[in-house]
């Protein structure tokens, strides 16, 4: 408790310091002979810095994937309430996906390497993931496209290896709450995504997800059914547990939602030490989820 309240108040010292610095450089020249000018601007410059210290800093990894993009996104939308950050693996990512400054560069397999990005942060949204690769010359349409990984970026260095790099140094800086986005299907170690390039790639994320579990950092596992690239914030979100979602017709949910799940675990207290399937409905059959908070606590499984 002595060591939070102590980084609590180290970096609302460093925040209130820089706000009032940048403000007394910018303005200096304009006040060096008014007496009352910086008395106003330390003033507006502390406002500001209370401002800041109430919102959650949080990192998405993953920012420059198809769903960490979005996830950023609606991250840097809500800047009322967070002061968002992305980690993506190249500095080509980083450009694609608007080069800002809070974009931060670094290989989840290097534990090093990413601790820059998780330094000063109070949640983690992972959104990391091993991603297979159609080798060329394959053709889907005459049969089984042949599937692999590229060197280095297999499921064991990608989602174990990679994730559990994040959450021990997520341990280490103080972050108060993990996300960490999964998928469907790992109950069942003979699932056909699992012979993908021979990779065993929800075996891998079942792994880490467990890790998290047992880390004693407060947690949302969210285990999502097949990616859609559609619409978000239309649809009528179902939850389940143990892959039971699979077994129905709704196994599938947008990209955006995912991302959208993820902010909302932030907000509700029903969403930690959580874990469960996520999947919707086809647009139009339900009435879209509005009240997260009521969907969280239909949760009841701790993994």
């Amino acid at each position: 408790m002595f060591l939070s309240s102590l980084a609590f108040f180290a970096r609302f010292v460093f925040q209130l310091a820089y706000a009032i610095k940048a403000t007394q450089n910018k303005e200096i020249s304009l006040n060096r002979n008014r007496r009352r000018g910086p008395r106003r601007i330390s003033v507006v410059s502390m406002s500001a810095a209370m401002t800041d210290l109430k919102k959650s800093t949080v990192l998405i990894t993953g920012a420059g994937g198809r769903t960490g993009h979005i996830a950023y996104k609606k991250l840097k939308e809500r800047s009322d309430q967070f002061i968002g950050r992305g980690l993506v693996r190249t500095a080509e990512s980083k450009q694609q996906i608007g080069g800002a400054d809070d974009v931060f560069v670094g290989d989840i397999r290097d534990a090093d390497s990413i601790a820059p990005a998780i330094h000063g942060v109070d949640a983690l949204i992972i959104l990391t993931s091993a991603v297979p690769r159609m080798k060329p010359g394959s053709d889907p349409s005459i049969g089984r496209p042949e599937i692999y990984f590229e060197d280095g970026a297999y499921p064991e260095q990608v989602d174990w290896i990679g994730q559990k790099n994040q959450i021990d140094a997520a341990k280490a800086a103080g972050v108060k709450q993990i996300v960490l986005v999964g998928s469907m299907g790992g109950t069942n170690p003979s699932h056909p995504l699992n012979s993908l390039g021979n990779g065993n790639i929800l075996v891998w994320k079942r792994k880490a997800e467990q890790y998290l579990a047992d880390s004693g950092i407060p947690y949302t596992i969210i285990r999502a059914g097949g990616l859609l690239d559609k619409e978000g914030g239309v649809r009528e979100l179902l939850v389940g547990k143990d892959d039971e979602l699979l077994q129905t017709e709704t196994r599938t949910v947008p990209r955006a939602d995912v991302a959208e799940v993820c902010i909302q675990a932030l907000q509700f207290e029903e969403a930690k030490f959580k874990a469960f399937d996520l999947a919707s409905k086809p647009e139009g059959a339900g009435a879209r989820t509005k009240d997260f908070k009521a969907l969280f606590s239909q949760i009841t499984s701790r993994f």
